[in-house]
């Protein structure tokens, strides 16, 4: 059905106003300096194009969606990083936050036009599948996904549970294409879980930051702490993709009682933060490890700045992803969203992490268990434990049997991990030379 001329330039109307509107007020707020008379001659040519389109194209137009089509255009111009969302996409982002959805669970950057993996979360369907941080996402079915914008690339990937996505993937070292089908799964809210890597020695993996994680992080410290005191903490935010702002915050200042967290500098005066560390109720003075690589991004490389930069954790791996700006979501009218960069952020020394990342004090790259080389394990030496019938210990065979179970767990995940092996042996390492100077060293590494 054709749409009335008259209706289609009322919106016309209403989007001219609404763009004048905004510009008007920003002027009033003195964050915007802009040539009034240029904004509004380019406004008329925006005008001029969406009537000949509305007249002469070969097929019927919406003219909401030529609007949506122009603003995203227009948004995604701006970074990699800033998206328009319309209603359902905006519904969508709300809910990965604060709720459920399914998919296959990655993080999705754009790089040199190519759809590009940050970080698979863990325990996903992409994860179990074998996709890794920094994978070109090639195609989707049958598409290709050159130029092709991160919330087209989201709602294709996204999808009822128990349904299949092909992806073709392009990796660093792979001379052809890899090809995944990816059966699509409901993406679990759960981004902290922990172990006891040792008496007295905590593991802490963070896959994502969302609006419960801090309190799951001190509930899980509690929980561990319940079992004799921490010595120390090994947090892993290895292929964490980041997510709130507030929650890395938080986190950050769980082991911090003073000093700058985190600032951020915008055009917008209300973006000008400086976030400080406050005193703690429970004092959590442990030395801390903290493992990064190229898929920890954003609220992840906040939380290991801040704590690298105050000298309260030695960080292990490689270079961070390097997203260093905030991201503000923005409601519209109509139950859309913008998705808006509006602040870049600082560690407490002043770094900007943007394209740098946060380099390690000790970098050591991740070697997957069937590449180590023979000679770099351990020698087993033929002990009294090994010989037939041997005497056990009474005095720890029921312990032993008690802790058997839980720590086979923690035993192959040391066993395929040297990033994390290596960081428990400095843990250790550390308490010794510490009892070694009487236990009055200093407790930050």
């Amino acid at each position: 059905m054709q749409i009335p001329q008259k209706k289609f330039w009322i919106n016309m109307i209403f989007v001219i106003l609404f763009v004048s509107g905004i510009l008007l007020l920003s002027g009033n707020r003195g964050v915007v300096k802009a040539n009034t008379k240029e904004i509004y001659k380019n406004i008329e040519v925006f005008a001029e194009v969406l009537k000949i389109i509305e007249k002469k194209y070969v097929e019927e137009q919406d003219p909401k969606e030529l609007i949506y089509g122009a603003i995203n255009g227009m948004v995604s111009s701006l970074d990699p990083h800033s998206s328009f969302m319309k209603k359902e996409e905006h519904q969508e982002l709300m809910m990965e936050t604060n709720g459920s959805f399914t998919g296959i669970g990655i993080e999705i950057t754009t790089k040199n036009g190519f759809l590009t993996v940050v970080s698979p979360i863990e325990g996903t369907p992409a994860y179990d599948a074998g996709i890794e941080a920094g994978d070109q996402i090639l195609m989707i079915e049958d598409k290709y996904t050159k130029k092709m914008s991160m919330m087209e690339a989201v709602k294709k990937i996204r999808g009822p549970k128990g349904s299949q996505i092909k992806l073709t993937i392009g990796r660093n070292g792979e001379k052809n294409p890899l090809k995944f089908t990816i059966t699509r799964g409901v993406i679990p809210l759960k981004s902290v879980r922990f172990h006891l890597l040792a008496p007295g020695v905590g593991y802490v993996r963070v896959s994502n930051f969302r609006s419960n994680t801090s309190s799951d992080i001190i509930s899980s410290l509690d929980k561990m702490e319940k079992e004799g005191p921490l010595e120390g903490l090994v947090m892993d935010l290895r292929n964490n993709p980041g997510g709130l702002l507030d929650q890395s915050i938080q986190v950050s200042d769980l082991f911090l009682d003073k000093g700058i967290i985190v600032s951020t500098k915008g055009r917008d005066p209300y973006q000008n933060k400086i976030e400080y560390a406050s005193k703690n109720k429970k004092p959590r003075d442990y030395p801390i490890i903290i493992l990064i690589n190229g898929g920890s991004a954003s609220a992840s490389e906040i939380v290991a700045g801040a704590l690298q930069d105050n000298k309260r954790a030695i960080i292990i791996g490689s270079r961070s992803f390097g997203k260093g700006s905030v991201q503000t979501i923005m409601p519209l009218s109509d139950g859309s969203g913008l998705r808006l960069t509006t602040a870049r952020y600082y560690t407490p020394s002043g770094r900007s992490i943007q394209l740098d990342g946060v380099i390690p004090d000790i970098e050591l790259a991740f070697i997957p268990p069937q590449e180590e080389k023979k000679e770099d394990q351990k020698i087993h030496f033929f002990r009294e434990e090994d010989l037939d019938r041997a005497m056990p210990n009474e005095s720890v065979k029921k312990e032993k049997k008690e802790t058997e179970k839980k720590d086979q767990k923690v035993k192959l995940l040391l066993e395929k991990d040297n990033q994390l092996r290596y960081a428990l042996e400095l843990m250790k390492s550390w308490e010794i030379f510490s009892r070694i100077n009487g236990g009055h060293g200093n407790k930050q590494l």
